[in-house]
């Protein structure tokens, strides 16, 4: 009887085969800054200072770079502070403060650096977002109920002329300046009359218009000299310094006897 050979149903297994590799992290950029000195002291002969950040970018792309589509803003806000604006007018022949508007937490100061003008940079929807820019300062009106939004429009911009005309709120369209392919420089002039106390530096990075990376730091601007020694002993040590004030007076005046008294 012939025998058929009988044919194996059961599928063959495939050959094992090597796990796919992992896709890469995709590495973002990073930036980081440092400020030239992390305090400014203000004697009575001070004038205004230039002040230097210095920052990089890590893991820059060199396609990019080359193309020149990186583009850094550099800000330095001073401390914030309530503050009210007045509006002067004529009644009856005398100037004086006829209406008023108060703002919340209005930055004292504000210096803004970049690669370019910041219109090139960005929408101005993002820009107005992120507070990029003189005319995107978010200031916040104290509102009673009796202001029209023209009035409050109006105080806003006058508040912001005010601050500009003090050079409190200035721009600096290419104050930032790649120094190599990662390494960027940037300069902010600081006026006579800038605020005392902590300032907030701030760095953003952009990647073809689209904000990648951003960091801050702080700077503290102080009094110094003897005319801050003198105030600090005045309201450390009130009592001392009320004594030297009262010794003080005394001598000059004994010393102003002898010099102009008559024969």
């Amino acid at each position: 009887m012939p025998v058929r050979a009988q044919e194996d149903a059961t599928p063959a297994t495939p050959p094992e085969t090597a796990p796919a590799p992992m896709a890469a992290a995709v590495q973002t950029e990073r930036i980081e800054i440092g400020l030239s000195t992390d305090s400014i002291a203000i004697t009575s002969d001070f004038s205004g200072a230039e002040l230097t950040i210095f920052g990089a970018v890590d893991n820059v792309d060199p396609m990019i770079q080359r193309q020149g589509r990186y583009d850094i803003f550099v800000i330095l806000e001073g401390p914030t502070n309530d503050l009210v604006t007045r509006r002067k007018g004529r009644v009856l022949g005398i100037w004086m403060n006829v209406d008023s508007q108060a703002y919340l937490d209005v930055p004292e100061s504000f210096l803004i650096a970049s690669t370019r003008p910041s219109q090139d940079i960005a929408s101005s929807e993002t820009l107005e977002r992120l507070s990029l820019g003189v005319k995107n300062i978010r200031l916040r009106p104290y509102v009673q109920g009796t202001e029209t939004v023209d009035d409050i429009a109006t105080f806003t911009e006058e508040l912001r002329r005010l601050k500009a005309q003090k050079n409190l709120y200035e721009e600096f369209p290419s104050g930032v300046h790649f120094i190599s392919q990662s390494l960027f420089r940037a300069t902010l002039q600081l006026p006579a009359n800038v605020p005392l106390g902590r300032h907030t530096a701030r760095a953003y990075l952009f990647r073809q218009g689209t904000l990648v990376a951003q960091t801050q730091s702080t700077l503290n601007i102080r009094k110094a000299g003897v005319e801050f020694q003198i105030y600090t002993a005045a309201q450390t040590q009130s009592l001392l310094y009320g004594m030297a004030a009262v010794a003080l007076a005394f001598v000059i005046g004994w010393l102003g006897r002898v010099l102009f008294r008559k024969d």
